[in-house]
């Protein structure tokens, strides 16, 4: 509703809104996923009259598979909206579809399209590395202003890349900028690093220099175009080495009320294993890599490496795949969450949301209940792999264990305008092998998730304390999966 509004009126901005008061659009929800009767809230537009245009209710009756991949026990109406403008119509129309494949991400009920819609300049960043990169807590370190410059110049080379052979000039004259502010902060760099982690800080720190002012410029030399996406893809790997070294402690203090709750105070990379049904070699085999981002969401990233900790989501179907996002994380049983033992109770976090800029983040509300709906998260819906916590309708704290990725990042974000941003807790990216997404069907199975580095930043870590198991299979030893 977000998308087609602000397609349709695209000049108005944040004043392009919704309103309860007066219902001229609606999406219904006939017979609801899991046999959850649910029907969507009266949603309007307003603010068109500035530009002359109605805003009517255009309904059309069911949506065919061409439009949106769902079970074949809905009946789904969409809605849209028709203007005085035939070509923001047929946006409007285009945009529905997309939000139409909103409604099932939340646990268990069905989620309520945002009131205000904005178009963000430029061209969203899609590649996950470069949102954990520009997430990173380092823009008043020493030196951090040079080596942001190094890493745009690298990542600009992907325009050179999309030229046919390859655009040699581009690509030399960005080295040649990156190769300049490496120069001017190296020291500043080096001084700067965590004492933990000032050796390989420093390492990558020779590694990029090397790239820069040998490996690369003889590649360009030859002309070896075969050569530059991957000298280039190696090159960033060293940028985020460097950028992470940086950090010398967690930024911010967790609320109190929190403080008890698992945290992950920092990043941690995860194995994650799936066992797919449809009897396909997979040329990258079905390892997924996956980063959480423990800076930006420690709650919500702390909330699910501790239950990958106890082998919850092991053995665990996925419960929803429909081309829009992958789902899982509801245990067998009543409960719709993870029932911690020292409890008995149903476990939640806190919605979490860091926006760019901030020191710390909102807890509790989304970002249009906390007025801040112009705003941009730090770790935003950009990538396909995007992973984040699925919550009921209108219980922003009502997040446990169930949890899914984004699949169709190009129809949420053109144009960078978002329809999930703020609205649920993002807690990291999958960053290898995240096309093997689009072959996962509902009943395949997460073999097992394992962290590979990180554990030591899991502060509150409940599986330490308690044995258990949540639900993913029978097994009731306690483990780390480190």
């Amino acid at each position: 509703v977000q998308l087609a509004m602000a397609a349709r009126t695209p000049s108005l901005s944040a004043r392009a809104s919704c309103s309860s008061s007066s219902s001229v659009c609606r999406l219904r929800l006939g017979s609801a996923h899991n046999s959850q009767a649910q029907e969507a809230r009266h949603v309007v537009c307003g603010a068109a009259s500035s530009r002359s245009q109605r805003c009517e209710p255009h309904v059309v009756t069911k949506m065919s598979s061409d439009d949106v991949v769902e079970d074949d026990k809905m009946d789904l109406l969409r809605s849209a909206w028709t203007t005085t403008d035939p070509k923001q119509n047929a946006m409007a129309k285009a945009s529905a579809v997309a939000m139409s494949a909103l409604i099932a991400i939340t646990s268990p009920a069905v989620v309520t399209p945002p009131a205000m819609a904005t178009l963000q300049p430029g061209d969203p960043i899609k590649n996950a590395n470069t949102l954990l990169r520009n997430a990173l807590p380092i823009d008043k370190k020493p030196g951090a202003k040079e080596i942001r410059e190094v890493q745009r110049s690298l990542e600009a080379i992907d325009q050179d890349l999309k030229v046919p052979g390859v655009r040699f000039s581009g690509v030399d004259a960005k080295v040649k900028k990156a190769k300049d502010s490496l120069r001017k902060s190296k020291d500043a760099l080096s001084k700067g690093f965590a004492p933990d982690k000032a050796q390989q800080g420093k390492d990558a720190l020779d590694e990029l220099q090397k790239g820069l002012e040998s490996d690369f410029p003889a590649i360009i030399e030859a002309k070896d175009k075969y050569a530059v996406q991957p000298t280039q893809t190696k090159l960033l790997t060293y940028v985020s080495v460097v950028e992470e070294s940086l950090v010398t402690e967690f930024p911010f203090q967790i609320p109190a009320e929190y403080s008890k709750m698992p945290a992950l105070k920092g990043r941690a990379v995860l194995d994650v294993t799936l066992k797919l049904n449809d009897n396909k070699l997979h040329e990258n085999g079905t390892h997924m890599m996956l980063v959480l981002d423990g800076y930006n969401a420690p709650i919500t990233a702390g909330n699910f490496m501790d239950l990958v900790m106890r082998r919850f989501y092991d053995g665990m179907e996925i419960q929803r795949a429909d081309g829009f996002v992958v789902q899982t994380g509801d245990p067998d049983g009543p409960a719709e969450g993870f029932i911690d033992p020292s409890t008995e109770a149903l476990r939640t976090v806190p919605l979490e949301i860091m926006v760019k800029g901030d020191k710390t983040p909102v807890y509790g509300e989304t970002l249009e209940e906390n007025g801040r709906y112009n705003e941009d998260p730090a770790i935003p819906f950009n990538a396909y792999g995007t992973i984040a916590m699925a919550r009921a309708e209108f219980e922003d704290n009502s997040g446990s264990s169930q949890f899914f990725w984004l699949l169709k990042e190009s129809e949420l974000t053109p144009s960078n305008a978002n329809l999930l941003d703020g609205r649920y807790a993002v807690f990291g990216y999958l960053v290898e092998n995240q096309d093997l997404l689009s072959s996962v069907q509902v009943g395949d199975t997460i073999e097992s998730i394992k962290v590979v580095s990180g554990a030591d930043l899991l502060e509150n870590a409940s599986y330490k304390v308690f044995s258990g198991f949540g639900g993913g299979n029978n097994s009731d030893e306690s483990s780390s999966s480190s």
